[in-house]
């Protein structure tokens, strides 16, 4: 963020001067919220980060959304008198390279390459953290969640006597990013295609998994398999219809709707997921021969040394993205693969325990419902500030 002196200062001599050139400079504001500038600059670095995280949609409309929501946390921040020490943005900065599998260090390196910033991601960061951890503090009582509120949820869960399935292709495009510009090329040009043929051969030619080799198809799959926020997307397609495409971890993950039906068997969505991963170094074959060893993830032991053997049984909403599509279309002890860094991962179903009666977990759930609370305390919180504001473009 820029100094506020500097910034009243390029006002003043944009005000003053009424200068095309002096308007279209890059330290100039381009918005005011309330009291606060965005320049030129920070939309533009703003732009190019949500480049690098292969973010779909109208990116400069979005950037300048972003920008000014986060000019509105930091002006409530500052009434609460509420900041982020040096030591914790310190360590949100290296969790956030972390998640994507690279040390701080080599992290600025990816963006230096990208014409980013080191400010821009500490900007970034710091307002994210700083607004969850304030929105946290403030609406803690508010958001508790007692042992009611659980059991109405577990009743809500346990659906009726149908579930809907979809027929989907599927496209997971690697992404490293020396390629991330062409692969987000790629990816937008496939998300307007619009018939099952077009998307298939594109399967064949671009995609990073082995059902490439059958243009990308999957068999039919409960809804409720996939991350809730995929699959209320899927569900909004028509058959031939593409989603836009979804940043995963090195890649971009696309999904054609063939179909959807509603099964009459009564199916409760899942509480627990247990899954493995592993990355084989090499390519297919090794992976493959791994996989036809494997009956069920207690044979992965046996198979690889068994610290190389991730292994976690979660909420589905606690299970990372990518890990989660790959998991959603299988069956207990059916193995996904794609690429990774160093070889071919492996992501293997163990098992999902229903939402029943002694196979619920009950933290899960109380966390989710502590998340959606907070979750719409923030929204809310944003929309009174956004109501409130004054805000003044220069475009």
């Amino acid at each position: 963020m820029l100094p506020k002196r500097l910034i009243a200062a390029l006002l003043g001599l944009w005000i003053a001067t009424g200068s095309t050139a002096v308007a279209q400079s890059s330290f100039n504001p381009a918005i005011m919220v309330n009291e606060d500038a965005i320049t030129f600059y920070e939309i533009d670095q703003r732009i190019r980060l949500l480049e690098l995280f292969n973010t779909p949609g109208d990116l400069p409309s979005l950037a300048r959304e972003q920008l000014i929501d986060d000019r509105l946390r930091s002006q409530e921040l500052r009434r609460a008198r509420l900041s982020l020490s040096e030591e914790a943005l310190a360590r949100e900065l290296e969790a956030f390279a972390g998640r994507a599998d690279l040390p701080y260090d080599q992290f600025l390196g990816v963006l230096a390459q990208n014409g980013i910033a080191e400010e821009t991601l500490r900007d970034f960061v710091e307002i994210g953290v700083s607004w969850r951890d304030f929105v946290r503090s403030r609406y803690t009582s508010r958001s508790a969640v007692n042992e009611r509120d659980i059991d109405l949820e577990i009743a809500n869960l346990g659906g009726g006597g149908s579930r809907i399935e979809v027929l989907l292709n599927e496209i997971i495009i690697a992404a490293p990013p020396p390629r991330a510009a062409q692969a987000a090329a790629a990816a937008e040009r496939i998300s307007r295609l619009t018939t099952i043929g077009a998307f298939q051969a594109a399967a064949r030619e671009v995609s990073a998994l082995p059902s490439r080799e059958r243009g990308g198809a999957l068999d039919w799959a409960p809804i409720d398999n996939y991350p809730p926020q995929i699959g209320t997307l899927l569900l909004a397609l028509s058959p031939g219809e593409v989603t836009q495409p979804l940043p995963i971890p090195n890649g971009i993950a696309l999904f054609q709707l063939r179909a959807v039906r509603e099964v009459a068997v009564p199916r409760a969505a899942p509480a627990l997921i247990d899954y493995a991963v592993l990355t084989v170094a090499g390519g297919p074959a090794e992976a493959q021969a791994v996989a036809a060893r494997a009956d069920t993830c207690d044979d992965l032991y046996g198979i690889v040394p068994p610290a190389s053997v991730a292994r976690a049984e979660t909420a589905p909403g606690q299970i990372p993205g990518d890990i989660a599509l790959r998991l959603a279309p299988l069956d207990p002890g059916e193995i996904a693969f794609d690429t990774a860094p160093g070889g071919t991962r492996l992501v293997m179903l163990c098992s999902r325990t229903p939402e029943v009666e002694g196979g619920i977990d009950r933290e899960a759930i109380e966390s989710r419902l502590r998340s959606q609370r907070l979750s719409g305390f923030s929204d809310q919180l944003l929309a009174r500030l956004q109501a409130q504001a004054t805000i003044r473009r220069f475009e």
